[in-house]
């Protein structure tokens, strides 16, 4: 088992990377003193899959867990479902002692999460993410919240888990399509922090491709203990946070403006993430040779490197990004890179430019 530890002084938890972890989550939350009734809150397709043995696992452990479920999908990342779960978990008589359990995707994770610091003014909160996407980045550091029709992301708060379960097993069920939208924020960490992870995804790519567990389990951890390194260092996203937002910029307003659901926020983040490095290299001077290794990377990962715009959409694109978080006394900034490893946050690029790399 590999562990990654948060250190956030008093807030501080564990992330851990193996296989076998969800029938042992019941076992990992007693070291915790939580109290005993909890609620596991899972989507649609997950619960399927995966619910019977959380619940088993907690049971056996001395808990007493009630099981919500929500539609699968990023439509569910919205205030109504958020109030559907506040009313089964009043319902439920779930007290501040009590705890959550998010089992499942990024949606999952970010709105259970976003209901765990809500409720009852805020109740202790475990991650098991079941996509590679959740398990190396939106279930670690804190970050929840839910979508507005005027943007993603809109509404949350900084709430920290007490504990993060990646469990390997679960990627090996996971559908190609998100599998590989996970990839794409496996890629990010190594374009923003580590040059030798990048080149080590370059090498290993047809082992990650083919889901080797060896490969998996070190790629996820070292994922993990980037953004753990970078949210001890600025937890509420004051400065260092930001460079996690790489291609974000762009693949929120694609997101938000194709209408949730058509494209993964990994496919979506792909086509960020180059757009970001072809304005790198107009900025800041990202080597062609450095672009062109990121674009192709993403590309061998199976992933959307461009995306097609009428007039009318891009006017809506552009609309969306001027809604996002990022935007910084009405103007967009963005996340840059200067090489593989190293980016600057807070950047100011002109449309036109941004016009340029869109195509």
């Amino acid at each position: 088992m590999r562990n990654v530890s948060v250190s956030l002084g008093s807030r501080s938890y564990h992330i851990k990377v193996s296989g076998g972890l969800l029938a042992r989550l019941g076992t990992e939350c007693v070291p915790l003193n939580l109290g005993q009734r909890c609620a596991v809150i899972t989507d649609s397709n997950v619960g399927k899959k995966f619910a019977k043995t959380a619940l088993k696992s907690l049971s056996v452990s001395g808990f007493q867990p009630v099981l919500i479920t929500v539609p699968a999908g990023e439509k569910s990342k919205r205030l109504a479902m958020l109030e559907k779960c506040f009313e089964e978990l009043a319902s439920y008589r779930l007290e501040r002692k009590s705890f959550i359990v998010a089992l499942g995707g990024g949606v999952v994770g970010d709105l259970a999460g976003f209901a765990a610091a809500t409720y009852l003014r805020g109740v202790p909160f475990v991650q098991v993410p079941t996509s590679l996407l959740a398990q190396v980045d939106s279930s670690v550091g804190g970050k929840t919240g839910v979508n507005l029709q005027s943007g993603k992301n809109l509404v949350g708060a900084f709430y920290q888990p007490r504990l993060v379960l990646c469990d390997l097993d679960a990627l090996q069920t996971l559908p190609k399509r998100e599998y590989l939208s996970g990839l794409a924020e496996v890629i990010k960490y190594g374009i923003i922090y580590d040059p030798i992870l990048f080149a080590q995804l370059e090498r290993n790519l047809p082992k990650l491709l083919q889901r080797d567990v060896s490969t998996l389990s070190a790629v996820i951890a070292r994922c993990c203990e980037i953004k753990a390194d970078v949210v001890g260092q600025d937890e509420t996203e004051s400065g260092l946070r930001a460079i996690l937002n790489f291609g974000h910029t762009i693949g929120h307003a694609i997101e938000n403006s194709s209408g949730y659901g058509k494209y993964l926020h990994g496919e979506a983040i792909a086509i960020g993430q180059v757009a970001a490095a072809k304005l790198s290299h107009k900025i800041l001077g990202l080597p062609a040779g450095d672009v062109e290794r990121i674009e192709k990377l993403f590309i061998r990962a199976g992933l959307p490197v461009k995306i097609k715009l009428n007039p009318a959409r891009r006017k809506k694109l552009f609309a969306a990004m001027l809604l996002d978080k990022k935007v910084s006394g009405g103007e967009v900034t963005f996340v840059l890179a200067e090489k593989i490893g190293k980016v600057i946050w807070g950047q100011r690029v002109p449309t036109k430019l941004i016009e340029e790399v869109l195509g």
